[in-house]
């Protein structure tokens, strides 16, 4: 009888797998980075361009969907191409888009180098996900993904606060040139360290060329509208424009239309069929969530410090800043964690402590001092990390190795889509949740109410010391309606970190779908 041989070694790659992870990591903290650095100086692109405020947004809306397009793209292009040859092309496309947009001498021009700085940049994220999982041991993967998280959760918290110190002390246009030499170093450390696995040979020659257009199509569609929707429609009042509900009906049915092509075509654009892992299906609905809390928090805790207690742009982004600092010093010692605590344990105590730093903020009002922004600015950081990294880890944890860049394609494509539903939908909670109370709060100012005439009085007699009496009394009423709209729109506020509290203890039950990862997993095999 033959003696049975032993299984093949997985794969390992030739260098160092930090070495590795210092090289795409470069490449995408620097792409995330993009994604909110702009925000703060649309007002200085619109006046220097010559263009309104509202064409000055395209600038974020092309980046978006351009990006949001190739993202669930990367593991049929990594697969065609090589992934080592598309990542250095995306990589030279995003620098030399990056140089275009600040060169860029009309707004059109802008936004087109927009539009190509997202689509090369939109495969970074995924790619660089699947190649650490790849290029790690089984019981390392816990650090490699709290490099990841480094650079996808710190960097959109950092975007804001750099590129308003940018804009305020250089030029708008050095927030695109700072781009050009971190992409000739990652450039050159990709060319150097990275290698294509021998699996992802065997995946091309079984594709043999084929492709899903028509899976394309629908993608595109669904993706570019649903973009465009949730960009827009707050400006329009959604649904009450034409052109809204339009793009709304052919978002749903592309939607459809794509999912139902995916999934019964033999070589899919994007392979849905992934999704039957217990694990990855729950995990995928859990980073949505994040992305919801992540890029909702980013965008209404500065709008509240600048626009109800007068801090300036920079400074709101100095208050905050503490939370990157946070999520830094968890991501470490989270990624050590993995592997020896239950990753569920992990998961659930993060979305735990993600709700009660939430709602703190629900806490909120005018009086407060900035401790009490940094405080629970801290715990967010911290229980970004404490779910993001094992989050992470748990997706791809039952995968083989050639599904992983088809997978970080869908995970990262669903966190993005969380993020821009959760900002289009909580500015819209306050913008309608600020009419509401004023509605409610205007009740109580009334002539018949004591309280209010007391108030009244007091102020008028104040400011006659300084005025007439009838301009005192117009004064004290214009006075009054200003407290009442800064009182409403705090208690708008309040509403929505309400919300992101709310879903995070939602997502505790999902934790139970999991599958508990014994200690140093088994290994990702490839064939």
């Amino acid at each position: 009888m033959e003696t049975p041989s032993a299984p093949a070694a997985p794969w390992m790659p030739l260098a160092n797998p930090w070495l590795i992870a210092a090289s795409v990591m470069l490449a995408t903290f620097m792409e995330v980075l993009d994604t909110s650095v702009a925000n703060v100086a649309l007002p200085h692109m619109a006046g220097s361009l010559a263009a309104t405020q509202d064409e000055s947004t395209w600038v974020l809306t092309s980046y978006l969907v351009s990006n949001a397009i190739v993202l669930p793209m990367t593991g049929w292009l990594s697969t065609t191409f090589g992934r080592k040859r598309f990542l250095l092309v995306c990589v030279t496309g995003f620098t030399l888009a990056s140089a275009a947009c600040g060169a860029a001498p009309t707004m059109a021009l802008l936004v087109l180098a927009r539009v190509l700085q997202g689509a090369a940049g939109g495969a970074l994220q995924p790619l660089s996900q699947a190649i650490l999982m790849e290029s790690f041991p089984p019981h390392k993967r816990g650090m490699a993904m709290a490099a990841f998280g480094m650079g996808v959760v710190v960097a959109p918290i950092v975007g804001p606060l750099l590129g308003g110190w940018i804009t305020d002390n250089m030029s708008w246009r050095w927030i695109f040139f700072i781009n050009l030499p971190v992409g000739i170093a990652a450039l050159l450390m990709c060319q150097t360290f990275l290698e294509d696995p021998p699996y992802l040979l065997e995946a091309k020659s079984r594709r043999a060329g084929k492709i899903d257009y028509l899976g394309f199509l629908f993608m595109v569609a669904w993706l570019s509208t649903l973009q465009i929707v949730l960009d827009r429609g707050q400006e329009v009042d959604w649904f009450a424009a034409v052109w809204i509900r339009w793009f709304s009906g052919v978002s749903l049915a592309s939607m459809l239309a794509f999912i139902w092509w995916e999934l019964r075509t033999a070589h899919p654009l994007v392979d849905l069929r992934v999704l039957r892992d217990r694990d990855f299906a729950a995990c995928t609905a859990m980073i949505a969530v994040v992305g919801v809390v992540l890029y909702s928090a980013i965008t209404l805790l500065p709008l509240f410090m600048q626009n109800l207690m007068g801090y300036s742009a920079f400074d709101s982004g100095i208050a905050l800043s503490p939370r990157g600092i946070g999520a830094i010093i968890a991501m470490i010692f989270v990624g050590r964690l993995i592997g020896k605590v239950d990753n569920r344990v992990l998961i659930g105590g993060g979305f735990m402590l993600m709700a009660y730093s939430s709602y703190r903020f629900a806490e909120i009002n005018l009086d407060i001092s900035l401790m009490a922004i940094i405080w629970p600015s801290v715990l967010l950081g911290l229980s970004m990390a404490m779910v993001f990294v094992p989050l992470t880890t748990q997706a791809m944890s039952n995968l083989e190795n050639e599904q992983m860049g088809n997978a970080a394609g869908i995970f990262n494509l669903m966190r993005n889509i969380g993020g821009s539903i959760g900002i289009a939908a909580l500015i819209a909670v306050v913008d309608r949740g600020a009419q509401a109370h004023q509605m409610l709060l205007g009740g109580h100012i009334r002539a018949d109410n004591p309280r209010f005439q007391a108030y009244l009085q007091a102020l008028q007699t104040y400011l006659t010391h300084h005025t007439d009496a009838v301009t005192a009394k117009l004064k004290a009423l214009g006075l009054t309606y200003d407290l009442l709209v800064q009182q409403a729109t705090l208690l708008a506020y309040m509403d929505g970190f309400r919300i992101m509290a709310y879903l995070c203890l939602l997502c505790i039950p999902c934790v139970l779908f999991l599958r508990r990862m014994r200690k140093g997993a088994k290994p990702v095999m490839g064939h």
